[in-house]
């Protein structure tokens, strides 16, 4: 498999059958794992699982699937029943959905379940939800008796091309997102885009966004692409669908490839998270979905880096407009303080002595990491944006 030789050569090595099956390989030694891509795949859950994970052999081991309310409604019997009859003690956990259940208190409920059923490192945590089912599953999957195999099957567009693939999980703390977590990756990844039929328009919306980061950051006609294709892609009619996905999780698998425990490449996935990630913070997790607070934030940083001169105008009302006809509001809102939010940008995670740094696009598929962007320059990028 061909690696990247710099930031700008991601090689298209997704592997497609007549069906519309994708394979994304994410090669990282003995912690590689494949992504697998289809329509109708929570059906032969358990098959790959035993297949893959399970060596053949799934004979008395517990698989926990770990969901929500809504997903187990929708997805928890076909994914369950499949375990079953490949072989599998199921043990189904269904916690609370929402970022505000994303803490410790959470993680230690399911170590009392798998306290509960004795489980041993032979088990099997199943994450079967959008980020949050996964980002907890599997940090108590890292943590539980030093490490139990995960499986990521993620039912968001947002968690199938992002949260479900590169290993970070972990758990809100004290009002700061992802503060308490660790690199584990999964050992598999089943993406069945039929799910996403189950789920409303807002839903979908800031999956999108996420997918639309990978255009901006990595691949210029990727993002032309969407930008033809926005509005079916939002409708799931779009027979890029699949596509879509796939490329998304194949730039992502490549960048994690190179920097999985996110120590300098793989910093490029979090253009607009910064911005993003303190406009969640700022309104408690409570107005903004993810992808909408990051759409936000990648017009934010698209502001910056005009007004710093490394970008174009008419990158940024690029961006502005394949955004807005998704449907996103771009603008910052007149009731929140610009003031608080770089406040908080001076506590986030990857500040460095108080000053945040920013991931910044040079042209349309291409940005570089670690910029310290004087307080000025933020402070007016973000009025443009309130007056957007």
């Amino acid at each position: 498999m061909r690696k990247l030789k710099n930031k700008s050569d991601v090689s298209a090595d997704i592997t497609v059958d007549a069906l519309k099956s994708y394979n994304v390989h994410l090669d990282l030694g003995a912690r590689s794992y494949d992504i697998l891509v289809e329509r109708g795949l929570l059906a032969r859950a358990g098959q790959e699982i035993a297949q893959r994970v399970a060596g053949g052999d799934p004979a008395g081991r517990a698989a926990v699937v770990i969901t929500n309310p809504k997903v187990e409604l929708y997805h928890g019997k076909a994914v369950m029943d499949s375990l079953t009859a490949a072989g599998f003690r199921v043990v189904p956990v269904v916690l609370a959905a929402g970022e505000t259940y994303k803490t410790l208190q959470t993680v230690r409920r399911l170590y009392k379940v798998f306290h509960a059923e004795q489980l041993d490192r032979r088990a099997i945590v199943v994450a079967l939800g959008g980020g949050v089912i996964g980002d907890v599953a599997g940090f108590a999957a890292a943590s539980y008796n030093r490490g139990l195999d995960l499986v990521q099957i993620p039912t968001t567009l947002l968690a199938q091309v992002d949260s479900s693939v590169g290993g970070k999980t972990g758990v809100n703390f004290d009002n700061a997102k992802n503060l308490i977590g660790a690199f584990y990756q999964p050992k598999l990844v089943l993406i069945d885009p039929d799910t996403l039929r189950s789920l409303p328009i807002r839903e979908r919306r800031s999956g999108l966004a996420e997918i639309i980061k990978y255009g901006i950051i990595y691949d210029k006609p990727f993002f032309d692409m969407l930008e033809r294709e926005v509005g079916s892609l939002l409708r799931l009619s779009s027979n890029q669908l699949e596509y879509a996905i796939s490329r998304s999780c194949e730039i992502k698998a490549r960048v994690v490839e190179q920097d999985e425990r996110d120590e300098g490449l793989r910093a490029i996935l979090n253009y607009g998270h910064t911005v993003g990630h303190a406009l969640e913070s700022i309104t408690h997790y409570r107005v903004y979905r993810h992808g909408e607070a990051i759409a936000i934030g990648m017009v934010s940083a698209a502001l910056i880096g005009e007004e710093l001169g490394l970008s174009s105008s008419s990158d940024t009302d690029a961006i502005i407009r394949i955004f807005t006809s998704a449907g996103f509001h771009v603008h910052i809102g007149e009731e929140i303080a610009v003031g608080g939010v770089m406040r908080l940008l001076s506590w986030d995670k990857k500040a460095v002595d108080g000053t945040a740094r920013f991931v910044l696009m040079e042209k349309l598929g291409r940005v570089t990491p670690g910029h310290n962007v004087p307080p000025d320059v933020i402070r007016r990028a973000l009025e443009r944006q309130q007056a957007l």
